[in-house]
């Protein structure tokens, strides 16, 4: 099965940035809203943010909103999300999905092998 792939992960001191870009099927970017998820150890899954399908919409969690930016490339099939002043809670593993609401899109179970987000104090 065709999966989203992410990139751009990496280890950087607690105030530094990161960008994460996620590309996938045609079909799929163009179709749904996109949405960004990470897990930290020992935890479960949780929304982080997401961008509708025209790309002026976006929603983010509490935790991470005035930091992280999310957006889309509609004509590269890719969606982003800017990592600013990160916190050594932001660590985790971060994946995209197709999104609705805060979850991932009902169905959705072909999740790519994310992008290791480390910060250190």
């Amino acid at each position: 099965q065709v999966q989203v792939a992410e990139s751009g992960g990496g280890l950087v001191q607690a105030g530094g940035s990161l960008r994460l870009s996620c590309t996938g099927p045609v079909r799929m970017f163009g179709s749904f809203a996109m949405g960004w998820f990470r897990q930290a150890p020992g935890k479960e899954r949780e929304f982080v943010a997401a961008v509708d399908l025209s790309g002026r919409n976006t929603a983010y969690s509490d935790s991470v909103k005035g930091r992280f930016t999310i957006s889309r490339d509609l004509t590269r099939n890719r969606v982003s999300l800017q990592l600013n002043n990160l916190e050594p809670e932001d660590t985790g593993v971060y994946y995209c999905a197709p999104s609705s609401g805060k979850t991932e899109r009902t169905g959705f179970t072909t999740w790519g092998q994310g992008a290791q987000v480390t910060v250190s104090t």
